[in-house]
């Protein structure tokens, strides 16, 4: 079986074959980023728990290998430490623009669906982790913090008591 066409005879599994070439060649992003993004996630201090979209991902400092077409929640967890969690959001590539010049719909619609025309952001994560601490303040300027571990360079200069007790609480 052959398909005519004005630039004469052509073999319809030649035919075939060029489409399918053209389908995934037309794919500019994809074939200059791919389809993943490896995102650089680190903590301060180090050695932080690190779950990507509910999945245990490593320890800080890690690369995470993600998907350029979903956006991402990433959690850092250290016993002592408030938790901390972002959001890598899904952007539209500079790379899409090769789509429209050279790829045409077919590539653009490739790129849609495989996740190459995004990238993530931001393409390195650095969380900062605050220590798990309760405050208030009291009348006359009294400011009183809670911790759960004191650090060993702090000093224990007081104590408090109840009224009308001898034994602290």
């Amino acid at each position: 079986m052959h398909f005519t066409s004005r630039y004469g005879r052509l073999p319809v599994s030649r035919l075939a074959a060029a489409s399918v070439a053209a389908l995934f060649v037309g794919a500019c992003a994809s074939i200059i980023h791919g389809t993943h993004q490896d995102v650089g996630i680190s903590s301060n201090p180090t050695a932080a728990h690190v779950t990507v979209d509910g999945q245990q991902t490593g320890t800080t400092p890690v690369v995470a290998h993600l998907t350029r077409k979903d956006n991402h929640i990433v959690r850092l967890e250290l016993p002592g430490y408030k938790p901390y969690e972002a959001t890598l959001t899904r952007g539209v590539s500079g790379w899409v623009w090769g789509n429209i010049v050279f790829g045409g719909l077919i590539g653009l619609a490739v790129d849609a669906i495989s996740g190459g025309m995004y990238k993530l952001t931001p393409e390195q994560l650095s969380g900062a982790l605050l220590v798990n601490t309760a405050a208030g303040s009291m009348r006359d300027g009294l400011y009183v913090v809670v911790v759960l571990e004191p650090r060993p360079e702090w000093r224990k200069i007081a104590q408090l008591q109840r009224e009308g007790r001898s034994r602290p609480f």
